[in-house]
């Protein structure tokens, strides 16, 4: 049976977001979401069900990147949300690509959080 490509989205999604529950050991989760302009990323703490940092390309810091779906955009985001993680208290998260392959703009981001300080 053919499923539709959200419905194969929110499974791939809730996969990679099950493995991930088996290894946190409990630390924060740096999860992120990418649309066809601008991506989004953020640092969640699921024990409290709250949201510690948050950086996307729309922001007004951002402002030179909103609407390039490009690496640097995504490198920024990653760095300004590494920041905000660390200016939280957070240093350990486990990335959540969400249904996305790690590559592109998806693996720009990671990269340049790593290099910001967040281990993971």
């Amino acid at each position: 049976m053919a499923k539709s490509n959200q419905e194969a989205l929110a499974r791939r999604r809730q996969r990679v977001r099950g493995r991930l529950k088996k290894v946190s050991e409990g630390r924060a989760r740096l999860s992120v979401f990418r649309s066809s302009q601008n991506i989004y990323a953020q640092v969640i703490d699921d024990v409290e069900g709250r949201t510690l940092a948050a950086a996307s390309t729309l922001e007004a810091d951002l402002a030179s990147f909103k609407g390039k779906r490009n690496k640097d955009a995504a490198a920024a985001v990653g760095k300004l949300v590494a920041e905000r993680a660390k200016a939280a208290g957070v240093e350990q998260v486990y990335f959540d690509r969400g249904a996305y392959l790690f590559h592109g703009r998806v693996k720009a981001l990671a990269d340049a959080a790593r290099e910001a300080g967040l281990q993971f």
